[in-house]
C-alpha cells in the first residue's frame, strides 16, 4: 500500500469488515473512528471518542481529530495529524517521549473513569503558558 495524503469521512454505525484506505469511518452511536494507517502499512486504527481520548470536528465535508494520531503500538510507529481531511505528518518521537505520552494518556482515562473533574482547557493553557515570557 502507499501512504495516505488525505482521509474522506464515511458516517456509520459499525466499520465495515475490511475498511478501504484513505476513508476516515466516523460511528457516532459508539463514539468511535477507525481508519487505515495514513502511512500506507495497512494497519487498523481506532480512535475512541472521549474527553480524554479523542474528538472530532466536522465541517459539512471534512473531518479533523484531536489530537495527533501516534501509532506507536504499530510496527510503522507514525504519527500525524488529521486536519480538514488532510494528512499533516508529525515529527517521530523517541522512546522516553512515547512513554511520557502513554503514561499521561493512562492517567487522564483513569481521571474519566473515576469521575474526577478534569482541568479545563483554559487551566491547561495556563500551565504550558506558565514561563513563556514575550
Amino acid at each position: 500500500m502507499t501512504p495516505t495524503d488525505t482521509l474522506r469521512p464515511v458516517f456509520t454505525e459499525t466499520f465495515p469488515p475490511a475498511m478501504d484506505a484513505g476513508v476516515l469511518y466516523i460511528s457516532i452511536p459508539y463514539r468511535t473512528c477507525g481508519h487505515l494507517c495514513c502511512c500506507g502499512c495497512g494497519q487498523e486504527v481506532i480512535t475512541p471518542l472521549s474527553p480524554a481520548q479523542w474528538s472530532f470536528t466536522y465541517n459539512g465535508e471534512n473531518v479533523s481529530l484531536a489530537p495527533s494520531i501516534g501509532n506507536w503500538s504499530l510496527p510503522c510507529r507514525s504519527h500525524y495529524w488529521i486536519r480538514d481531511g488532510r494528512i499533516r505528518w508529525s515529527r517521530r518521537y523517541s522512546p522516553s517521549e512515547i512513554d511520557q505520552n502513554q503514561n499521561r494518556d493512562r492517567r487522564l482515562l483513569a481521571t474519566q473513569d473515576s469521575g474526577e473533574q478534569q482541568p479545563g482547557r483554559e487551566a491547561s493553557l495556563r500551565r504550558r503558558l506558565k514561563f513563556w515570557r514575550p
